[in-house]
């Protein structure tokens, strides 16, 4: 098998780097061999948060080079912007479409600006999804990242049952129910609903 690269990115808080654990671990589990890389900025609260994660046979670097991304997967919609370009030609963006500004748009200096996924659409394979509404249907606004989560897994070749295991043995104890009903609604989710 060719090495898949899956670039996860978004912003601080907004759970990218559990995500990244949990690809990890289901191509880990399934035994291949995983690198995953991550790249913070000011990623407390607010910083963009970049991982790249590696799998295949045999993976030697742990970097997705640009233009060699099979799939991005974007927690915010200024990030996908940013990293849209590492996406390979035939790759898939999975773009959540919440938006957090930056400091310079709170502060006053800069616009947050507008057409960004409808911008991508022509000329990428965009799938884009409202996880922060998609979220608060389900009671907690922290389970973004396993809704997206479970929008990725129908472009992978792992089983359903695989992500849920990893996803148990990943998430602190008290919020796995919650994230296994946000993994299954993104898994069941359709582009264009």
């Amino acid at each position: 098998m060719e090495s898949k690269n899956i670039l996860i990115v978004g912003v601080g808080g907004q759970g990218t780097l559990l995500t990244s654990r949990i690809v990890g671990k289901v191509a880990l589990d399934a035994g291949f061999d995983v690198k995953l890389s991550e790249v913070h900025g000011m990623a407390q609260r607010g910083g963009s948060v970049v991982t790249h994660v590696r799998y295949g046979e045999k993976v030697n670097a742990p970097l997705v080079e640009i233009g060699e991304a099979d799939v991005i997967l974007s927690f915010e919609k200024l990030e996908t912007s940013r990293y849209a370009h590492y996406l390979k030609q035939g790759g898939t963006i999975i773009a959540n479409v919440q938006e957090i500004d930056p400091m310079p748009v709170v502060i006053g200096a800069a616009k947050y600006p507008s057409g960004i996924v409808e911008g991508l659409q022509e000329t990428k394979e965009v799938v884009a999804v409202n996880a922060l509404e998609e979220a608060k249907k389900l009671g907690n606004i922290k389970v973004v990242n396993t809704f997206v989560l479970g929008v990725l897994a129908q472009y992978l070749h792992f089983e359903k049952n695989e992500w849920i295991l990893a996803i148990e043995q990943t998430v602190p104890k008290k919020s796995i129910d919650l994230n296994i009903k946000a993994f299954e609604t993104g898994f069941n989710f359709r582009k264009g609903e």
